[in-house]
């Protein structure tokens, strides 16, 4: 594998149209201004409505938080796009065994979105706590961009496992909170809904990219 090769990110849902379409365009602006060139974020459905745009509604809100929605066709999950993918976000915990159908060897790398944030937000609490630097690559150097995407690869390939690890930490009170509403076809105050959920854990997932981003050797001059 090429060490230096983008992060690849899936985020999943049913027909691809309405939720994982906003994750992987808000996740894909959020992590190239973070480390440009170091992440890959697509997306899939189980049940996709293949080759449709994302739904209008979904548009506005990628719009509203600064990511682009042009010139997306919704396609449908199989092992070839799970293939060589670093780490799957789905949008709820069936989605979630529907992907480890396909694949189980991507067990260790899928979670529900809100999942995975809750539990970056226990990483990132424990290392305030403790006054620690992040636990992202060495800060002291100004590496050339191939070597800051190899050690932002070598990073986010090994955070999935960090993450598990405070799985335990990070369980909410209620199973249904792992999941983002589908408003698929229903009113716009259920879009709304799906936007409440899903904005805090991209939040939170962009946050923790950007406490442990390698240094860019232009940042690193000034």
């Amino acid at each position: 594998m090429d060490t230096s090769a983008p992060v690849r990110i899936l985020t999943v849902c049913t027909g691809n149209i309405c939720r994982s379409p906003v994750a992987e365009r808000l996740l894909q602006a959020g992590l190239d201004q973070v480390v440009p060139g170091g992440f890959e974020v697509s997306s899939a459905g189980t049940r996709a409505l293949v080759g449709q745009p994302m739904q209008p509604i979904s548009a506005d809100i990628v719009r509203t938080f600064g990511g682009n929605p042009e010139g997306f066709a919704a396609r449908q999950l199989t092992p070839k796009i799970l293939r060589g993918v670093d780490l799957v976000l789905t949008m709820t915990s069936g989605h979630r065994g529907e992907v480890l159908q396909l694949d189980a060897s991507l067990l260790k790398r899928t979670f529900t979105i809100r999942e995975f944030a809750r539990m970056l937000n226990v990483l990132d609490q424990r290392a305030a706590e403790a006054d620690t630097q992040p636990a992202g690559p060495p800060q002291e150097a100004a590496p050339d961009d191939e070597s800051r995407l190899a050690a932002n690869a070598a990073f986010w390939r090994g955070l999935p496992a960090r993450a598990a690890g405070v799985r335990h930490l990070s369980l909410p009170a209620d199973p249904a909170e792992n999941d983002i509403v589908d408003p698929y076809r229903r009113s716009p105050e259920v879009y709304r809904e799906m936007e409440d959920q899903l904005a805090p854990a991209i939040v939170s997932i962009l946050r923790h990219a950007r406490l442990n981003a390698p240094v860019s050797p232009d940042a690193a001059q000034l």
